[in-house]
């Protein structure tokens, strides 16, 4: 067992203190809380080995007893993967964490940001290292990701970044999987990143080295900078039925005529 972190504050996992919000979204996100008969029951979070530090920084955030093991297997992707997977099986501890928001069993779609006070970028940190991606993508452009199963989470984040970056996305579940699929690229990518993988934070490593590569990007000259979306109102909309007129509705809203007959047919076929 590591000692315990001696500047972690009295109150485990206060999640105004950047470490415990970063370590609470990521086991909200990645950890599994399993409840046994009685008063037994475990805490696990597993992830590949080369990100062990990770769960010895947990390990040393925790004033509870609690271990840390390697297993090598085969998986889907791998002949050979070893993982590390850090336990804790603390009851006090549990239901401190289980109270926060972390519910016990399959718990993908129920997940949902702490309803108290929290350290909002360090939280959401945690959720992107955990079920999240940064780095460029095939042409280059840099992104930042995040999937989940949870619409709190992603209307959350979406929330959140916009903030920040001032992209506005609209969450939707995908028709494969019913998974949200949600993407910052180029420059607002670059400012997410920025924000949230600050110097010194708690984090993946690997995670922490891509949001400090990608913040080196530089659009390539003549890329094309797209107009913020404007959505569309109610009084947008009444104007729009009003003059039954694309054309017309182009002038009056300073829109383009495509855009007027695009939601006019959403309309009148009632996929608006």
């Amino acid at each position: 067992m590591a000692d315990q972190d001696p500047n972690a504050p009295a109150r485990f996992m206060d999640l105004q203190d950047p470490r415990y919000a970063y370590m609470f979204g990521f086991l909200q996100a990645d950890g599994h809380l399993a409840q046994g008969s009685g008063r037994k029951g475990k805490l696990t979070a597993e992830v590949n080995a080369r990100d062990v530090e990770l769960l010895r920084e947990f390990q040393r955030l925790t004033p509870y007893y609690s271990s840390i093991s390697e297993r090598t297997r085969a998986t889907n992707f791998s002949e050979s993967h070893t993982s590390a997977t850090w336990s804790l099986c603390s009851l006090e501890a549990r239901s401190t964490i289980n109270e926060l928001g972390l519910p016990y069993g399959r718990k993908s779609m129920n997940i949902r940001p702490p309803r108290v006070d929290f350290s909002r970028r360090d939280y959401l940190r945690g959720v992107i290292d955990a079920d999240g991606s940064v780095g460029y993508t095939s042409t280059g452009l840099p992104f930042v990701s995040l999937t989940t199963a949870s619409t709190a989470l992603g209307a959350y984040l979406c929330h959140y970044a916009k903030k920040i970056t001032g992209a506005e996305r609209t969450i939707k579940r995908n028709a494969r999987d019913g998974i949200y699929n949600i993407l910052y690229t180029k420059e607002a990518a670059q400012s997410l990143a920025g924000h949230l993988y600050y110097e010194g934070c708690l984090g993946l490593e690997r995670k922490k080295d891509k949001a400090a590569e990608i913040r080196g990007w530089v659009r390539p000259a003549g890329m094309r900078v797209a107009p913020p979306r404007r959505r569309w109102s109610p009084q947008d909309d009444e104007t729009l039925s009003r003059l039954n007129d694309p054309a017309a509705a182009a002038v009056a809203l300073d829109r383009t005529e495509q855009s007027c007959t695009m939601r006019l047919w959403r309309l009148r076929t009632s996929k608006a």
